[in-house]
């Protein structure tokens, strides 16, 4: 089990920007293709951009076509955890890094094999970390 991280809605005003603020603590979504990472192929590992947890790998990334980086699994069974969402007149699944709590997007049962997924993250919620065979 991972440590939790707990801060006050000050402390994380002033470490996140503005918009990793807006989606990461008040749910909120950016819009579709402006994201840093929809279309990146780099190989590594994503981290959260609230506590800086592992949560996907690019292994695991593909081009679900939404507009927001895309993943059929997180990087391990704990990264993640899942809330109903009933916002906006949708029944949807929230995903947020179970370490901190930020949300970071929705999971979606139209993914590709082996399990089906899609999870749909927002890419502010997100830190890539290159492999380090591929930044020298």
């Amino acid at each position: 089990m991972r440590d939790k991280i707990e801060k006050t809605d000050a402390e994380w005003r002033e470490y996140l920007t503005p918009e990793q603020y807006r989606v990461c603590r008040q749910h909120g979504t950016e819009p579709a293709f402006t994201g840093a990472y929809h279309d990146v192929k780099t190989p590594g590992r994503y981290l959260c951009a609230g506590c800086g947890a592992e949560l996907f790998s690019s292994d695991h990334k593909y081009d679900s076509g939404s507009g927001w980086p895309s993943f059929w699994q997180p990087a391990d069974g704990d990264a993640v955890d899942t809330t109903q969402d009933n916002s906006h007149g949708m029944r949807r699944v929230e995903v947020h890094c179970s370490r901190c709590g930020s949300h970071l997007g929705h999971v979606f049962p139209d993914g590709p094999r082996p399990t089906g997924q899609r999870y749909c993250i927002n890419s502010v919620s997100l830190q890539l970390e290159p492999n380090a065979s591929d930044t020298e």
